[in-house]
């Protein structure tokens, strides 16, 4: 990968956080994973967005509706596999009407290493689609900024509740350290 693309490869992570201060968003809650690292790094660094590190996927969905409730506007980033812990909780954004709006880096999909992670993988969207979430993907670094800021918008802005899928090609390939 030459300097060109590997700029470009990262820029989509900045464009991600910024969309996020533009957005006034104060908390960013999140379950730790390598593919949203770039903008966990970046919300520890900010003075006004608080990072909020949660230990299971559902505890974020209720963090972010919390926050809401305290009229602060927070998101949530987890990862495909945290998906299927989520959907009873689901059920809190869909009764309250609360608007919703999560970053989900996908696994279970190209150059997957690990077979466990395909099933819910495969399962991402309906599973959030089947709880009344609108689903938006992104699988080029170029389309990341028009989702994110699409679905951000539609959460915000629409009230409504939004998953943004970031494909596992655009994360890049999960490489297992054998030791």
């Amino acid at each position: 990968m030459d300097v060109k693309e590997q700029t470009l490869q990262h820029a989509w992570k900045d464009e991600i956080f910024d969309i996020f201060k533009r957005g006034s968003v104060e908390q960013l809650v999140y379950v730790p994973d390598a593919g949203h690292s770039q903008v966990i790094k970046k919300a520890w660094a900010d003075d006004v967005m608080k990072p909020v590190p949660v230990t299971t996927e559902e505890d974020g969905v209720a963090v972010v509706c919390g926050s809401w409730l305290g009229g602060k506007r927070a998101v949530l980033l987890m990862q495909s596999s945290g998906v299927g812990n989520c959907v009873n909780m689901f059920s809190l954004i869909k009764n309250c009407q609360f608007p919703f709006f999560c970053l989900v880096t996908m696994r279970g999909e190209w150059a997957e290493f690990n077979q466990w992670q395909t099933p819910m993988g495969s399962a991402t969207q309906q599973a959030f689609e089947m709880m009344g979430i609108n689903v938006l993907r992104a699988d080029s670094p170029q389309s990341v900024p028009d989702v994110v800021s699409a679905g951000f918008d539609a959460a915000f802005v629409g009230g409504d509740a939004v998953a943004v899928l970031l494909s596992q090609s655009l994360i890049g390939r999960k490489k297992w350290d054998a030791k």
